[in-house]
């Protein structure tokens, strides 16, 4: 069973705020995949969730070119940008589903690229483009408790 969560943001701050109290529900092992179109702002999300694990905002930015990027706080954050990948063979060749399994929390920008790879549990986070610069966050958890 499922439940969502609906948040409305009307600013950058707002955003990272949603996210950081993502951070708080969070657990090793957890998978978020992050969905929304170009500047939705998912990366501002991720910046949210880093610094409730104790990493600074400022640090975290978008793995486009490099595809992960790992941050060391009180919890590991890997954070995935799957925008350029071409095939899931090419996330399995960096051991995307170790990192899944793994001790760390997983943040996976254009998850579609790697459907097939994501646990069937993961979180899942719609950011949507609203009127006046505002986002629509949707958090679906796959626990009710959530």
């Amino acid at each position: 069973m499922s439940a969502k969560k609906t948040i409305i943001s009307k600013s950058v701050d707002e955003t990272i705020q949603a996210g950081k109290e993502l951070g708080k529900q969070l657990q090793p092992g957890d998978v978020v995949r992050l969905d929304g179109d170009l500047g939705a702002g998912k990366t501002h999300f991720v910046k949210g969730v880093a610094s409730y694990f104790g990493i600074q905002p400022e640090k975290v930015s978008s793995p486009t070119y490099t595809l992960i990027h790992e941050y060391s706080g009180t919890l590991p954050v890997y954070h995935f940008d799957c925008y350029r990948l071409e095939h899931e063979q090419e996330a399995l060749e960096i051991g995307a589903e170790e990192y899944f399994y793994g001790e760390g929390v997983c943040l996976i920008e254009w998850p579609e690229k790697i459907e097939g790879l994501i646990p069937e549990d993961a979180i899942r986070v719609d950011i949507l483009h609203q009127p006046e610069e505002r986002r629509k966050i949707i958090i679906h958890h796959q626990n009710p408790e959530a």
